[in-house]
């Protein structure tokens, strides 16, 4: 069988039985046909069930290399970003594509070879999060709607940006949201969970503050298009959902009005959320939990925000911390 027809197999048992989502199969897909082409160029041939077997480190290096080289000549020729960070990730990303693809040829078809998990998987390093400070936060939930004069997207506004404050959404998040979801949460419930499906299909419930609760009641009182269980919460001026690209234009043109600094994006408003729980004495298990995130290791990114705040913390907790002693 040709190598293609195994990545089809892939793609399939990763979308049916991984529930894996549909950026990740695209992301899967435009990786290892990447691999599977440059394979084929490589050896001359149409890549089969027995070349993947006959896999090589010499066969992998040298895809990567390549990879490299065409993202230095498209940076060069000024088609496309290039930096070491960006590499490392694309770079990683590809590694870990290619482990998941052999290990589901190894299960499934007896296709035993271990060098793409012998390749080191380098580290990136993590970018520290960039939080408004919480009266920035505060003033930007009540003040977005200075961006527009329209009564709809005002009201549209000030609930999408409360809700990513409020809940620590990601944008793509919150503008996936139908009415029926927030029918389920009941906002006039008091202590309303909201459940969001997030990266990977990953489900997580998220509490509902009363000022969030309020601003989405008020938003679907000023919308203007027939509510259905399936319609879209946040929409345009057409009835469509949401294009993250106006939510982002709105915050840029805040930004301009108000001085911002132009580090407070739409997901700066999840990192404020983080933060400032964690700094209110939230602690990293529980901010996991609300983030959706599946490492805690991405969760500790926050504590490097707020080093005096730990030091505060320690010395309340620490039952040895106000004891006097020479040290």
């Amino acid at each position: 069988m040709l190598a293609e027809d195994y990545l089809k197999h892939f793609l399939k048992w990763m979308r049916d039985s991984q529930r894996a989502s549909s950026n990740s199969i695209i992301a899967y897909q435009q990786d290892l046909t990447l691999f599977l082409q440059f394979f084929a160029n490589y050896r001359g041939k149409e890549i089969t069930g027995h070349d993947l077997a006959d896999l090589s480190y010499k066969d992998v290096r040298a895809w990567m290399a390549d990879e490299n080289n065409k993202a230095l000549k498209s940076h060069y020729l000024g088609q496309g970003r290039h930096t070491q960070d960006a590499a490392i990730r694309t770079r990683k990303r590809r590694l870990s594509a290619l482990r998941s693809f052999y290990r589901f040829l190894a299960r499934f078809y007896y296709i035993e070879n271990n060098i793409a998990s012998l390749i080191k998987i380098p580290k990136v390093n993590q970018p520290l999060p960039h939080p408004l400070t919480e009266k920035e936060a505060s003033e930007l939930t009540r003040n977005i709607a200075i961006v527009d004069q329209s009564p709809m997207t005002q009201n549209r506004d000030i609930a999408l940006f409360t809700l990513l404050y409020g809940c620590g959404l990601r944008l793509s998040e919150a503008l996936s949201l139908n009415w029926g979801d927030l029918r389920n949460a009941d906002l006039t419930r008091e202590g309303a969970t909201l459940r969001i499906t997030g990266k990977g299909n990953k489900e997580r419930l998220v509490p509902i503050l009363s000022y969030v609760a309020e601003a989405l009641i008020k938003w679907e009182k000023h919308y203007p298009f027939m509510i259905k269980s399936q319609s879209p919460v946040f929409v345009g001026v057409k009835g469509k959902r949401l294009n993250p690209s106006i939510a982002q234009k709105n915050m840029r043109e805040y930004r301009r009005i108000t001085g911002l600094s132009e580090l407070a994006t739409p997901h700066a408003l999840r990192h404020s959320f983080a933060t400032h729980i964690l700094q209110n004495g939230g602690d990293l298990r529980t901010i996991q939990m609300l983030l959706g995130h599946a490492s805690l290791s991405t969760t500790q990114r926050y504590t490097l925000m707020d080093e005096s705040h730990l030091l505060e913390v320690w010395n309340k907790a620490h039952p040895k911390a106000n004891i006097n002693r020479k040290i």
